[in-house]
């Protein structure tokens, strides 16, 4: 149940769903304004079972107004006291030099329980008159003759609708989500539901004459105060599985790191109020639906980049001030507003389900048809996607200085825990060569005998626990991979720890045409090495990329890196302060439940808010514009140009400095931008295509957008020239502009 229009934006309290997805896309992060319905609870009935009983009025008004008093005054005194002790409590800490998770305040814990009592009653108390005013409305509606109004419409613009319609006349019982919303078997009931908390079918014409009468007064907002004692969180992620076990014991292991991260961020933020945002985290890669695949292979070599995001994830959410639930067990999952964690991301083109069947990008993954930025990557892969990221151990001054001086000139460590990694073919004459320079160290899992595909040179340390890697790591010199796996945390922790990484060039690039790997992923990304992040925005000399065939470019390489000195590097979008500031400013800023779309072919557009830039090269935000006030990224960060044929927005884009700003498309999806880049339009069409808008050549004709979840920095054609949405980025965090905090 995918919506696209927010729900009971009156009561002013959002309610984030995050959602620990299956496989590939492995977390889903799903934003939803819940209601509840206020009744009575029968004995045996499960705490999140949920019955529709409406109150008689005078009644439950009076009732609603004391119970709105007393929460005032409750929410502002928590408010207070949990701003005070937070305040105090960073002070103690930040006057004994460091963050210890054991020395802060014991009542940490409880307030934070009681201020999630009062902002769950003070969601009741809004629901309770949003239920009563949702049910006299619809009774005075059907009393009125108006159930003639309530059948579903044929509109070819919403095709499904009458199938849904079906679907829930017969299944609206099935789950208490429905009655959640409202829902209470009548005709009306599944339209208002299927037109205002899904997008299956258009907007009842009354509804919209009526739904903004007699909005009830906001109730006061519970602010988000920031934390730095995780014990708390660690009680919410559970025990008893090997994946939890070690995804708390690096959330343990970071304390200090999000405890500083968060004292300095708050300085950043000054005193801007935040919003306490409510947040389910549904881990399914743990349920038993899933198999828990992950938790048997922890201790065995297998993958641990999936766990570690997670773990951060859960943690810089906590950090970060909001309210936390950790489940797994799907029955307590109620969809709505869905972010997906996805480590390849997800092309706006494999997306739309239609566009995609008709044009050949349909694959297992993709066709969900949600915004491509609620769709979060491991690495900045595309700009189409809102990059999450996870976090690497931070070193301060003296550790770093430790670090270079106990390094050892001719170590080398290989990436790959996994014999099967130890495979590749062509690998003995690599390693060969490394090995006439440095002594080579691997850790593969075994449990009885030393794996056959490991060289007899390679002192091989069996699968090591993280700490004795890292200090293996602090060791070495090099850390050298094979090409897979791909884009995995490792190569950061490495660099992070002072090693050079040295990695393959891939050629041809890996792609779903040509590598099994990728193959069905909703991406058509090229990959020129094992870690295009490191190569493409660390680079040397702590990121080397060479060709694994060339012997003689292979052995240059080695005698260089010997030589070469290194000090330990982290990029700031990777410790626990950027990611911080990241999500800090999703939650804040990204609002999924409006988004502008091109005007439609024909319609007047507004005095253009472009200049060309006084070089002619592209089109600037002039200063005096106000079409876009509220936007985010903010408007004036625009920079607009044409790119070459066969050229991609995302390279376009970096080609200047800049990064593809996808929110910027509708903005330039009228004739008026190409005519102020002095493009010479023959014609101009309106159609569906993820390369849109461009200049075909020949030809000579403008072509704009039609589907706005198309917009795509990715993709490209020697057909088309595309216009392209660039913007600024803040030093070590590409995915904030200079204005996005």
């Amino acid at each position: 149940m995918w919506v696209r229009e927010c729900l009971d934006t009156e009561s002013g309290h959002m309610t984030l769903l995050f959602v620990l997805g299956i496989g590939f896309f492995s977390l889903c992060f799903l934003m939803t304004s819940l209601g509840g319905q206020f009744s009575a609870r029968r004995p045996g009935d499960s705490p999140f079972t949920i019955r529709t009983e409406v109150m008689g009025g005078p009644e439950s008004r009076g009732v609603l107004r004391k119970m709105s008093d007393l929460l005032e005054l409750m929410v502002k005194r928590m408010d207070t006291l949990a701003r005070l002790e937070n305040s105090s409590e960073l002070h103690r800490a930040a006057g004994d030099g460091h963050f210890a998770g054991d020395r802060l305040s014991a009542g940490t814990g409880l307030m934070e329980r009681i201020q999630a009592i009062a902002q769950n009653v003070s969601d009741i108390a809004v629901k309770v008159d949003q239920i009563l005013r949702h049910s006299l409305l619809l009774h005075s509606k059907v009393s009125e003759g108006r159930r003639d109004q309530c059948e579903a419409p044929s509109d070819p613009k919403f095709p499904d609708c009458s199938g849904k319609v079906e679907w829930m006349r017969a299944r609206w019982t099935s789950d208490p989500c429905y009655a959640f919303f409202g829902v209470d078997g009548t005709e009306c009931s599944f339209l208002i539901y299927l037109s205002e908390v899904e997008w299956f079918c258009p907007p009842l014409p009354w509804r919209n004459q009526t739904a903004t009468q007699r909005a009830p007064k906001p109730l006061p907002k519970v602010q988000a105060v920031f934390r730095s004692n995780l014990s708390h969180l660690l009680e919410l992620m559970g025990s008893g599985k090997e994946s939890l076990i070690f995804m708390k014991k690096r959330t343990k292991r970071f304390t200090a790191q999000w405890a500083l991260a968060a004292q300095r961020l708050a300085q950043k933020l000054g005193g801007v109020r935040r919003e306490q945002k409510q947040i389910l985290v549904h881990i399914g890669f743990l349920t038993e639906e899933s198999g828990d695949v992950f938790s048997p292979r922890v201790l065995k070599g297998g993958p641990l980049g999936e766990m570690v995001q997670w773990a951060d994830i859960l943690a810089a959410l906590y950090v970060l001030g909001h309210g936390l639930r950790i489940t797994v067990s799907l029955k307590e999952l109620q969809r709505c507003r869905i972010r997906v964690i996805d480590t390849f991301g997800t092309e706006p083109a494999y997306n739309h389900e239609e566009y995609a069947t008709l044009h050949g990008y349909r694959t297992n993954w993709g066709y969900w048809n949600l915004n491509p930025k609620q769709f979060m990557t491991m690495f900045p892969h595309t700009p189409d996607n809102s990059f999450m990221g996870f976090v690497s151990e931070e070193l301060n001054d003296t550790e770093k200085q430790l670090i270079k001086d106990g390094k050892a000139s001719n170590m080398a460590v290989v990436y790959g825990k996994e014999a099967s990694i130890w495979k590749l073919q062509g690998k003995e004459k690599f390693l060969s060569i490394l090995n006439k320079y440095m002594e080579i160290h691997g850790t593969v899992y075994y449990e009885s005998q030393r794996p056959p595909e490991v060289p007899a040179f390679v002192k091989n340390h069996g699968l090591l626990p993280q700490p004795e890697f890292q200090q293996l790591l602090r060791k070495a010199k090099l850390f050298i991979g094979f090409g897979f796996p791909y884009e995995g945390p490792a190569p950061l922790e490495a660099i992070a720890n002072g090693c050079v990484f040295l990695q393959s060039r891939f050629s041809p690039p890996h792609s779903s045409l040509n590598h099994e790997f990728f193959r069905g992923k909703p991406t058509s990304r090229e990959v020129f090495s094992q870690h295009p992040y490191a190569e493409n925005f660390i680079g040397k000399p702590h990121v080397w990329t060479v060709d694994y065939n060339n012997s003689e470019e292979f052995e240059a390489a080695i005698q260089a890196i010997m030589t070469t000195q290194v000090d330990p590097y982290l990029p700031y979008e990777y410790t626990c302060e950027g990611m911080l500031e990241r999500i800090h400013a999703y939650i804040q800023h990204q609002d999924f439940c409006v988004s502008p779309g091109p005007a439609p072919p024909g319609a007047r557009v507004p005095q253009s808010p472009f200049i060309l830039a006084p070089n002619a090269t592209h089109l600037e935000w002039t200063r005096n514009a106000s079409l876009a006030l509220g936007a985010w990224p903010p408007a004036h960060s625009l920079r607009a140009w044409l790119a070459t044929a066969g050229r991609a927005c995302t390279d376009a884009c970096l080609d200047h400095g800049l990064i593809c700003e996808p929110s910027f498309f509708p903005f330039l999806n009228s004739q008026d931008a190409f005519q102020k880049l002095q493009v010479p339009c023959d014609g101009i069409e309106s159609e569906m295509n993820h390369l849109y808008p461009a200049f075909a050549q020949p030809g000579q004709e403008c072509f704009l957008q039609k589907e706005p979840l198309l917009f795509s920095c990715a993709g490209s054609s020697t057909k088309y020239r595309r216009l392209c949405p660039c913007r600024d980025f803040r030093k070590g965090q590409v995915a904030l502009c200079q204005d996005c905090l």
